[in-house]
Protein backbone atom coordinates (compact mmCIF):
# COMPACT_ATOMS: atom_id res chain seq x y z
CA UNK A 1 0.00 0.00 0.00
CA UNK A 2 2.78 2.62 1.09
CA UNK A 3 4.76 1.29 -2.29
CA UNK A 4 0.96 2.24 -4.54
CA UNK A 5 0.41 5.48 -2.41
CA UNK A 6 4.57 6.64 -3.16
CA UNK A 7 4.26 6.00 -6.59
CA UNK A 8 0.92 8.18 -6.87
CA UNK A 9 2.83 11.11 -5.07
CA UNK A 10 5.80 10.62 -7.61
CA UNK A 11 3.30 10.56 -10.35
CA UNK A 12 1.83 13.65 -9.27
CA UNK A 13 5.29 15.52 -8.50
CA UNK A 14 6.52 14.99 -11.87
CA UNK A 15 3.45 16.06 -13.78
CA UNK A 16 3.34 18.94 -11.42
CA UNK A 17 7.21 19.64 -12.59
CA UNK A 18 6.25 19.13 -16.42
CA UNK A 19 4.03 21.14 -16.49
CA UNK A 20 6.13 24.00 -14.59
CA UNK A 21 8.90 23.50 -17.29
CA UNK A 22 6.43 25.29 -20.12
CA UNK A 23 7.61 28.93 -20.58
CA UNK A 24 4.76 30.98 -21.18
CA UNK A 25 4.13 33.46 -23.81
CA UNK A 26 5.67 36.84 -23.65
CA UNK A 27 4.13 39.58 -23.95
CA UNK A 28 4.36 41.32 -27.37
CA UNK A 29 4.66 37.65 -29.07
CA UNK A 30 3.01 37.26 -32.13
CA UNK A 31 0.25 33.95 -32.28
CA UNK A 32 1.82 30.77 -31.92
CA UNK A 33 0.89 28.22 -33.96
CA UNK A 34 -1.71 30.65 -35.89
CA UNK A 35 -2.22 28.38 -38.85
CA UNK A 36 -2.53 25.05 -37.21
CA UNK A 37 -5.77 23.97 -37.84
CA UNK A 38 -7.94 22.21 -34.87
CA UNK A 39 -11.16 20.69 -34.67
CA UNK A 40 -14.61 22.49 -33.24
CA UNK A 41 -17.42 21.15 -31.71
CA UNK A 42 -19.37 21.84 -34.77
CA UNK A 43 -17.10 19.73 -37.04
CA UNK A 44 -15.54 22.65 -38.77
CA UNK A 45 -11.27 22.84 -39.20
CA UNK A 46 -10.23 26.35 -37.31
CA UNK A 47 -7.35 28.08 -36.67
CA UNK A 48 -6.16 30.88 -34.53
CA UNK A 49 -5.16 33.11 -37.48
CA UNK A 50 -8.28 32.23 -39.20
CA UNK A 51 -9.97 33.42 -36.16
CA UNK A 52 -8.63 36.68 -35.58
CA UNK A 53 -10.52 39.57 -36.85
CA UNK A 54 -9.27 43.20 -37.81
CA UNK A 55 -9.88 44.47 -34.18
CA UNK A 56 -7.78 41.18 -32.21
CA UNK A 57 -8.32 37.96 -31.16
CA UNK A 58 -8.87 36.09 -27.47
CA UNK A 59 -7.25 32.76 -26.79
CA UNK A 60 -9.04 30.87 -23.94
CA UNK A 61 -7.76 27.90 -22.51
CA UNK A 62 -10.66 25.42 -20.78
CA UNK A 63 -12.27 22.52 -20.58
CA UNK A 64 -15.23 20.94 -19.77
CA UNK A 65 -15.08 19.94 -15.76
CA UNK A 66 -13.02 22.36 -13.73
CA UNK A 67 -14.44 23.88 -10.66
CA UNK A 68 -13.34 27.26 -12.00
CA UNK A 69 -14.25 26.71 -15.37
CA UNK A 70 -18.38 25.77 -14.24
CA UNK A 71 -18.12 29.13 -12.26
CA UNK A 72 -16.78 31.42 -14.21
CA UNK A 73 -19.37 30.29 -17.09
CA UNK A 74 -21.27 33.74 -16.58
CA UNK A 75 -18.59 35.58 -17.31
CA UNK A 76 -17.30 33.54 -20.33
CA UNK A 77 -20.73 34.30 -21.26
CA UNK A 78 -19.83 37.73 -21.03
CA UNK A 79 -16.51 37.67 -22.80
CA UNK A 80 -18.32 36.38 -26.06
CA UNK A 81 -20.82 38.82 -25.90
CA UNK A 82 -18.60 41.60 -25.36
CA UNK A 83 -15.93 40.17 -28.33
CA UNK A 84 -18.56 39.87 -30.47
CA UNK A 85 -20.11 42.89 -29.97
CA UNK A 86 -16.50 44.98 -30.24
CA UNK A 87 -15.73 42.71 -33.19
CA UNK A 88 -12.83 40.73 -31.67
CA UNK A 89 -12.47 37.06 -32.85
CA UNK A 90 -12.42 34.30 -30.05
CA UNK A 91 -11.41 30.87 -29.76
CA UNK A 92 -11.93 28.35 -26.56
CA UNK A 93 -9.64 25.20 -26.58
CA UNK A 94 -9.75 22.18 -24.69
CA UNK A 95 -5.82 20.86 -24.19
CA UNK A 96 -6.64 18.14 -21.47
CA UNK A 97 -5.16 15.49 -23.61
CA UNK A 98 -4.87 13.47 -20.50
CA UNK A 99 -8.85 13.22 -20.37
CA UNK A 100 -9.81 12.71 -24.08
CA UNK A 101 -10.89 9.20 -23.43
CA UNK A 102 -13.26 10.71 -20.49
CA UNK A 103 -14.48 14.12 -19.39
CA UNK A 104 -13.05 16.14 -21.97
CA UNK A 105 -13.58 13.65 -24.88
CA UNK A 106 -14.81 15.46 -28.64
CA UNK A 107 -18.08 14.03 -27.97
CA UNK A 108 -18.46 15.46 -24.40
CA UNK A 109 -17.00 18.76 -25.57
CA UNK A 110 -20.19 19.25 -28.34
CA UNK A 111 -22.71 18.23 -25.29
CA UNK A 112 -20.70 20.71 -23.55
CA UNK A 113 -20.92 23.13 -25.69
CA UNK A 114 -24.56 23.07 -26.63
CA UNK A 115 -25.34 23.57 -22.98
CA UNK A 116 -23.47 26.66 -22.45
CA UNK A 117 -24.55 27.88 -25.82
CA UNK A 118 -20.71 28.83 -26.91
CA UNK A 119 -20.93 31.33 -30.13
CA UNK A 120 -17.32 30.55 -30.06
CA UNK A 121 -15.56 28.01 -31.83
CA UNK A 122 -14.77 25.43 -28.82
CA UNK A 123 -11.68 23.22 -30.37
CA UNK A 124 -9.35 20.42 -29.48
CA UNK A 125 -5.83 20.77 -28.99
CA UNK A 126 -4.53 17.54 -29.69
CA UNK A 127 -1.47 16.02 -27.54
CA UNK A 128 -1.11 19.95 -26.31
CA UNK A 129 0.23 21.69 -28.94
CA UNK A 130 -1.55 24.78 -28.33
CA UNK A 131 -0.81 24.41 -24.54
CA UNK A 132 2.37 24.08 -24.83
CA UNK A 133 3.38 26.93 -27.52
CA UNK A 134 1.38 29.02 -25.02
CA UNK A 135 2.69 28.18 -22.13
CA UNK A 136 -0.63 27.93 -20.58
CA UNK A 137 -0.97 26.25 -17.63
CA UNK A 138 -5.03 26.45 -15.77
CA UNK A 139 -8.12 26.83 -17.01
CA UNK A 140 -9.39 29.15 -17.66
CA UNK A 141 -6.44 30.83 -18.64
CA UNK A 142 -6.78 33.67 -21.43
CA UNK A 143 -4.50 35.69 -24.14
CA UNK A 144 -5.73 38.67 -25.79
CA UNK A 145 -3.91 39.66 -29.30
CA UNK A 146 -4.35 42.99 -31.21
CA UNK A 147 -5.11 43.68 -34.54
CA UNK A 148 -1.74 43.00 -35.36
CA UNK A 149 -1.37 39.47 -33.70
CA UNK A 150 0.63 40.80 -30.65
CA UNK A 151 -0.11 39.23 -27.15
CA UNK A 152 -0.90 42.59 -25.11
CA UNK A 153 -2.77 40.84 -22.26
CA UNK A 154 -2.15 37.32 -20.40
CA UNK A 155 -3.78 35.64 -17.44
CA UNK A 156 -7.28 35.99 -15.26
CA UNK A 157 -10.60 37.00 -17.19
CA UNK A 158 -11.45 38.89 -13.63
CA UNK A 159 -9.33 39.56 -9.94
CA UNK A 160 -11.40 36.39 -7.82
CA UNK A 161 -11.91 33.87 -10.17
CA UNK A 162 -12.65 31.00 -7.61
CA UNK A 163 -15.86 33.87 -6.56
CA UNK A 164 -16.06 35.29 -9.45
CA UNK A 165 -19.22 37.43 -7.98
CA UNK A 166 -17.21 38.71 -5.79
CA UNK A 167 -14.76 40.06 -8.30
CA UNK A 168 -14.05 43.87 -8.42
CA UNK A 169 -10.72 43.89 -11.30
CA UNK A 170 -12.30 42.74 -15.00
CA UNK A 171 -8.78 42.53 -16.23
CA UNK A 172 -10.18 41.05 -19.88
CA UNK A 173 -12.46 43.46 -20.37
CA UNK A 174 -10.71 46.57 -19.41
CA UNK A 175 -7.69 44.95 -21.65
CA UNK A 176 -9.91 44.70 -24.69
CA UNK A 177 -11.64 48.22 -24.01
CA UNK A 178 -7.84 50.00 -23.66
CA UNK A 179 -6.61 47.69 -26.95
CA UNK A 180 -10.11 49.36 -28.57
CA UNK A 181 -8.55 52.80 -27.24
CA UNK A 182 -5.00 52.50 -28.60
CA UNK A 183 -4.08 52.74 -25.14
CA UNK A 184 -1.64 50.67 -22.84
CA UNK A 185 -2.96 47.74 -21.00
CA UNK A 186 -2.35 47.74 -17.24
CA UNK A 187 -1.59 45.24 -16.09
CA UNK A 188 -0.66 43.24 -19.04
CA UNK A 189 -0.11 40.15 -16.74
CA UNK A 190 -2.03 38.20 -14.14
CA UNK A 191 -2.17 35.47 -12.28
CA UNK A 192 -4.19 32.62 -13.74
CA UNK A 193 -5.85 31.07 -10.91
CA UNK A 194 -7.72 27.48 -11.89
CA UNK A 195 -7.16 23.72 -12.59
CA UNK A 196 -4.05 22.68 -14.43
CA UNK A 197 -3.96 21.59 -17.75
CA UNK A 198 -4.05 17.67 -18.22
CA UNK A 199 -1.50 17.02 -20.45
CA UNK A 200 -0.68 13.52 -21.73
Amino acid sequence: MKKILLAGLLLTAVQSYAQSTFETLAIGSTIPMGDVNMKSTEGKQVSLNNAKTDNGLIVMFSCNTCPYVIKSQLRTKEVMEYAKAHEIGMVIINSNEAQRGEADSYEAMVKYAKKQGYTVPYVVDEKSKLADAFGASHTPEVFLFDANGKLIYKGAMEDNPGSPADSKEMYLKKAMDNMLAELPVDPNTTKSIGCSIKRS
